[in-house]
């Protein structure tokens, strides 16, 4: 798969900081719902603000491009993970609703700059044949790590209380950003990229699904955890044993998807991923199980990892200089829809839990029209996706 050393080198580049990342912010998510409502009281309503603030550096994820005019986009990579332990680390010492809105904001500019030059490195380096296998076995790497912090979070929770268990998290993600400052996979082969703002029409379904593919992960980010914790009260051992479920299926699965998406096409993975997400949502709502909504969670966090499909269709289409600036800009129209509806969802959780969920089902719709559209150039397209 990888048949050239810079590619290795690139790979393992990514590899690590990949980790680093899903060790971050799994470590941040498995911990803050309880965090939330065991030591820092929030409700609902605050629940939804802080996530709103979470998705801000998502929806500045633009500013990228011009960050990467003095920084090259490896080592910007690094920095990104370095300022994502950091964010994650001080948590457990600011037990407050502002104290907690200020360290997420840390750790969300952390990741979310990491993530779209993560995204890019990936397009650019390898090749369309390529890049559907690399994101799954970065996401395979990605769930066992999480499997791994999962873990270390379980074994923690006896021995730490949040603080604790925060900073040796924070801390051992930004030693691994550390690591990086220190590497160079970077070759010249690669086509320069156009390091400034643009929006092209020939790009308008890639970012219409992207755009709505942001707005689903909100629901699924922000209430479907807090469901497990604030309705069916799911401890915090419960939310680890349910991590650790949960990424075992998605270590195994998410190589096939990259294969699948080769196999079968972009258009194909992403009617299955949207006609499942209707499903999960519709049952979130109306479910009265524990087990059941527990189910559905792993579901959903399966049906997550088909969102590569949107990356790899873009790298079809796109003209390999628009790489890294439509990527950054993907990001931020990924997270329109996360400034604010998550505070909207919070609003809406408080007049009936159920209503976030009816609205993420709605999503699933809109997205599994939108997915009919796709068509690839004849040269990438698999059987059954014709060219335009």
């Amino acid at each position: 798969m990888l048949t050239t050393s810079t590619n290795k080198q690139m790979f393992s580049f990514l590899a690590v900081l990949t980790a680093a990342s899903m060790a971050g912010l799994q470590g941040y998510t498995m911990l803050f719902n309880n965090f939330a409502v065991e030591t820092v009281h929030l409700d609902g309503l605050h629940v939804g603000l802080t996530q709103s603030i979470r998705e801000i550096p998502g929806f500045l994820a633009l500013t990228a491009i011009y960050v990467m005019l003095v920084i090259r986009e490896h080592r910007l990579a690094s920095l990104s993970v370095i300022l994502l332990g950091i964010g994650v680390a001080l948590t457990g010492f600011f037990p407050s609703f502002s104290g907690v809105a200020m360290t997420t904001l840390l750790m969300s500019f952390g990741f979310h700059y990491y993530e779209t030059v993560n995204q890019s490195l990936t397009l650019q380096y390898f090749s369309t044949h390529q890049s559907p296998l690399v994101m799954g076995k970065l996401r395979s790497l990605a769930a066992i790590t999480s499997i791994i912090s999962a873990a270390a979070i379980w074994g923690m929770g006896f021995v730490l209380d949040y603080r604790g268990m925060f900073l040796v998290v924070g801390s051992v993600v930004a030693l691994a950003g550390l690591w990086a400052v220190f590497q160079d996979p970077s070759h010249a082969d690669v086509p320069p990229q156009k390091l400034r703002m643009f929006l092209k029409r020939r790009y308008w379904l890639y970012y219409a699904l992207t755009f709505m593919s942001g707005a689903r992960r909100q629901i699924y980010m922000v209430f479907s955890m807090f469901l497990l914790v604030k309705v069916f009260h799911f401890s915090v051992q419960a939310i680890t044993v349910l991590f650790i479920i949960n990424n075992l299926i998605n270590w195994i699965i998410n190589p096939m998807i990259g294969r699948a998406i080769n196999a079968f096409g972009e258009r194909t993975l992403c009617t299955v991923e949207y006609l499942g997400v209707i499903l999960v949502f519709l049952t979130y709502a109306y479910a009265s199980s524990r087990w059941v909504v527990a189910g559905m969670y792993i579901i959903d966090y399966i049906l997550f990892n088909f969102a590569v499909a949107i990356r790899t269709y873009f790298q079809k289409i796109a003209d390999p200089a628009d790489i890294a600036p439509t990527s950054a800009v993907g990001f931020t129209i990924n997270h329109i829809a996360a400034v604010f509806l998550p505070a909207l969802g919070g609003y809406l959780w408080m007049l009936d839990y159920r209503i976030p969920f009816i609205m993420g089902a709605v999503l699933g719709l809109v997205s599994l029209i939108l997915a009919q559209f796709i068509r690839l150039p004849s040269h990438a397209a698999p059987v059954g996706q014709t060219a335009h």
